[in-house]
């Protein structure tokens, strides 16, 4: 909501620099968006690490 209004904002200062942004957001999505899922898939790695190296401290703890 906040962007929005940031948006009209800027919309109403100067509106060929909203317009330019409002079709250059898409494009920026795109070319962002291989990151994002590289990320995602770096922190599932992570997660997997973590969770095979506290395996054995919660086999110890369940059976203690």
């Amino acid at each position: 909501m906040v962007t929005f209004l940031l948006w009209c904002l800027l919309f109403i200062v100067c509106w060929p620099v909203a317009l330019f942004a409002l079709v250059l957001y898409p494009l920026v999505w795109l070319l962002l968006l291989p990151f994002k899922l590289v990320g995602i898939a770096c922190h599932g790695v992570f997660e997997l690490i973590k969770a095979l190296i506290l395996l054995p401290a919660r086999v110890v703890r369940a059976i203690a």
